[in-house]
């Protein structure tokens, strides 16, 4: 039976808001506010919050920024994902990511079907991981935010989660490269 096992030692997970936004600013990210008053709930660290303009340049050497910080275990975008010229971070994010998690984005158009029915084609939200960091690019709504973290990143933030977690798996995220030899 899926469901968090009291029985296990929470482990908090360090995470980095980023907001992609032409229009919005700390005064008025709801969006961010949001996932950052969830992500402190659940019991997890904000490393850094930022806001980026819709620039997927600028967009991806902020995750590159992130990816090799020691102290940022997970990236979580909101804004971006949709379809217009402006939407550029699932471009972003394809110039850095070394692997897709292609669940991520089905189960969340899936349980955003629920919600808004097929408006939710529009959205891009995609997971991913590159140099041992979870990457997660979410609608830019206030909604979409609560329902990603809601419904998804809060389970498998949390390394208490059964049967499995992304959190268990952050020691093998790089398990591909080779140490130099010695």
């Amino acid at each position: 039976m899926a469901g968090i096992d009291e029985q296990r030692r929470f482990i908090a997970v360090n995470i980095a808001v980023l907001t992609v936004s032409d229009t919005r600013t700390l005064a008025n990210d709801t969006s961010g506010d949001a996932l950052v008053e969830r992500i402190r709930k659940a019991g997890h660290h904000i490393a850094t919050r930022a806001i980026e303009k819709d620039d997927a340049a600028a967009i991806e050497r902020h995750l590159r920024l992130c990816i090799v910080d020691p102290n940022i275990d997970v990236v979580i975008t909101s804004g971006g994902t949709g379809v217009t010229g402006r939407d550029v971070t699932p471009e972003a994010f394809d110039r850095v990511l070394e692997k897709r998690i292609e669940g991520f984005g089905e189960l969340f158009r899936m349980l955003s079907y629920q919600k808004i029915g097929t408006s939710t084609m529009q959205s891009r939200a995609l997971g991913g991981v590159a140099g041992g960091t979870y990457l997660f690019a979410l609608p830019g709504s206030t909604g979409a935010v609560k329902d990603a973290w809601d419904d998804i990143l809060a389970f498998q933030l949390d390394n208490r989660y059964r049967p499995c977690n992304l959190v268990e798996l952050m020691p093998r995220l790089q398990e591909h490269i080779k140490p130099a030899a010695e």
